[in-house]
């Protein structure tokens, strides 16, 4: 029975997946000729055409960014291409994607990039934008050509986690030890959110006793829960991405382990909100990712090419814990949603 309980807790998301990511294998020449397809189509067209790269929807996260920016894309009479890239190591065919992008004429490209600062991704964003208007999502980029930046300070995000368990277990009181699941370090994200939950944590009774990171899927982040659990049997809390929180919850429940640590996500997803809800999980921070997308649409559509200002534009960042009742105010994409992919 518990089986089939940890198998029903992931079943949306696998189908989702496998539905969507089987084809993807065939490798990044399929998606260009589709891509290509889809543009000249377009071309002929009226409305303006926005670009949108990411580093992959197996991640509920990017769902909820996805829907933000259809919804606010139809609002505004703009079509959307959807790319992913297939992980935070799949630099090459971001870049694929990138250049493809910009041959094919679109109005604008939102992309959230799969590394913040390495060079071939920077050389070509700043070659694309010499004729494309090109947008940070979400993700941290270190870009001078971006006509705009749209997400939080990850920082913030680590932060707010961090200080929540603090205020539990301040200075003084019985030491606590915690593992943190985060990302690649290929990820912008990755080292600011670190950074921040120590900042957090710092004078508190709470101590982190290994941090542990890979790419974002499902099956990376369990095997990453898998090998917290064994080398550190004992703690108090998993500290993890949404993914990593996801695999937890299944995990525990499968285990019939009654002794698991308290589980809190850096960032939401639709299996997070559930695990709030029901009391699974502690607290998650929040940076409304479905917001993230309205903005990034409307701000193409507002700019004018070319370099933009520096700041990023973002929604406030709060904490959610299972205490708050107000669950029904959060948005985040509807649970059968999956954008068409290129």
């Amino acid at each position: 029975m518990a089986e089939r309980i940890w198998i029903s807790l992931v079943s949306n998301l696998v189908r989702r997946i496998f539905r969507h990511y089987g084809a993807a294998l065939a490798g990044s020449i399929a998606v260009i000729g589709l891509y290509v397809a889809s543009c000249s189509d377009a071309a002929a067209g009226e409305k303006p055409q926005f670009c949108v790269l990411v580093p992959h929807f197996k991640d509920e996260y990017w769902l909820s960014v996805g829907y933000g920016l259809e919804q606010e894309a139809a609002r505004q009479n703009v079509d959307l291409l959807f790319f992913e890239a297939g992980g935070y190591r799949a630099r090459a065919r971001q870049i694929e994607q990138l250049d493809a992008c910009a041959e094919q004429g679109v109005d604008a490209i939102l992309i959230g990039a799969v590394t913040s600062d390495h060079p071939d991704l920077m050389q070509a964003i700043a070659q694309v934008a010499q004729n494309v208007p090109v947008f940070g999502l979400v993700n941290e980029l270190h870009a001078d050509a971006l006509s705009g930046r749209i997400g939080v300070d990850w920082r913030e995000m680590g932060y707010a986690v961090g200080h929540h368990l603090a205020a539990l277990h301040p200075a003084g009181t019985p030491p606590r030890t915690a593992v943190a699941i985060t990302g690649p370090v290929e990820a912008g994200w990755t080292a600011p959110l670190e950074a921040g939950l120590r900042d957090g944590l710092a004078g508190s009774a709470v101590t982190i006793v290994e941090v542990l990171g890979a790419d974002t899927g499902l099956r990376q982040q369990l095997a990453l829960v898998e090998t917290a659990m064994e080398r550190h049997p004992d703690i108090d809390f998993l500290i993890g991405s949404a993914p990593a929180v996801e695999a937890a919850v299944g995990l525990f429940v499968a285990r019939e382990n009654t002794d698991t640590p308290g589980l809190l996500s850096t960032y939401i997803s639709h299996t997070v909100m559930r695990g709030l809800m029901n009391g699974s999980v502690m607290a998650a921070s929040f940076d409304d990712p479905m917001r993230q997308g309205v903005i990034a649409v409307r701000q193409a559509v507002t700019s004018t090419s070319g370099p933009g200002t520096t700041q990023t534009i973002g929604p406030p960042i709060r904490l959610l814990t299972r205490a708050d009742s107000n669950f029904d105010q959060i948005r985040i994409s509807p649970a059968d949603y999956f954008p068409d992919i290129r």
